[in-house]
């Protein structure tokens, strides 16, 4: 099994939202915010090359959302989904398989791409995309607290054109050999997390469980948490593990980072041991 990093480009979120109770002074050094208190985030997707099959994890934001919705969030940067990928060698056709950890838009914007003509299509002609029942009603039927991530426009055209595949929710779920799924429902319903086995050891993809390396600290959890006490202890178990059993965590926001292992210190406490780039952990 081989991964590769794909960054999908950067975006912007308020730093309240993404940290929390966290007071800003306490946060304010880690990711600097601008003067409308915004922080720029990554949105780091995952290639996964094994046997027969490319799997692609997340596609980031994409490209179809208006200049209102752009003003929002501000995406940038010079990398694209399709940029990233053909970087590594890898064209819209050969991907296999598209499995989104959730159908937040900055998780699933790039499975429809707005071509030229000003056309949407779906991005990888020859894929299978992957979410589960629970989560696709939950996306179908917002609450007023996520309404505004569920973009109906980047998923309901999938399951119309017969493209989208249910995974059965079940705690360590097998997708196939070597990728199992842990579900989580701190962030949002149903939220599926890839445990993935290399030869390097196990690689966790965090999605919003664990953001970047600054949300390593238990206080650090997001405002858009549906049940952020069930975060604390999904992320207490995801760390515990990780001390444990060695795993490099993926951080798919961290602006800096692409992953990381964590450690507990003198007083117990887990923390971020080294942080880095996935070829190098």
């Amino acid at each position: 099994m081989v991964l590769k990093s794909i960054l999908t480009g950067y975006f912007k979120l308020d730093g309240g939202a993404m940290f929390g109770v966290v007071p800003k002074r306490m946060w304010a050094g880690l990711n600097p915010p601008d003067d409308q208190n915004m922080c720029t985030w990554a949105m780091r997707a995952l290639l996964v090359q094994t046997g027969n099959r490319t799997i692609l994890i997340d596609t980031g934001i994409g490209n179809k959302q208006d200049e209102k919705f752009r003003s929002h969030f501000e995406p940038h940067g010079t990398e694209t989904l399709l940029s990233s990928l053909a970087a590594e060698g890898v064209q819209p056709a050969d991907v296999t398989d598209v499995f989104f950890t959730h159908l937040h838009f900055d998780h699933c914007g790039g499975a429809i791409w707005r071509n030229a003509a000003g056309q949407d299509e779906i991005t990888f002609p020859n894929a299978v995309y992957w979410t589960n029942q629970r989560h696709f009603d939950w996306a179908m039927q917002p609450n007023a607290r996520e309404k505004a991530s569920f973009l109906k426009e980047n998923f309901l055209p999938l399951k119309e054109q017969g493209r989208l595949e249910f995974i059965k929710v079940k705690q360590n779920q097998r997708f196939i050999k070597d990728f199992n799924i842990r579900f989580l429902y701190g962030h949002t319903e149903a939220m599926m997390a890839p445990m993935l086995r290399t030869e390097k050891g196990t690689v966790v993809y965090c999605a919003d469980s664990l953001p970047s390396q600054w949300h390593i600290g238990m206080p650090f959890v997001m405002a858009y948490d549906i049940r952020p006490l069930v975060t604390l202890q999904e992320k207490a178990a995801m760390l515990e593990a990780a001390v444990a059993q060695n795993h490099i965590l993926m951080f798919e926001h961290d602006p800096i980072a692409e992953c990381g292992t964590v450690k507990k210190d003198s007083a117990g406490r887990i923390v971020l041991d080294k942080a880095g780039k996935l070829i190098n952990m």
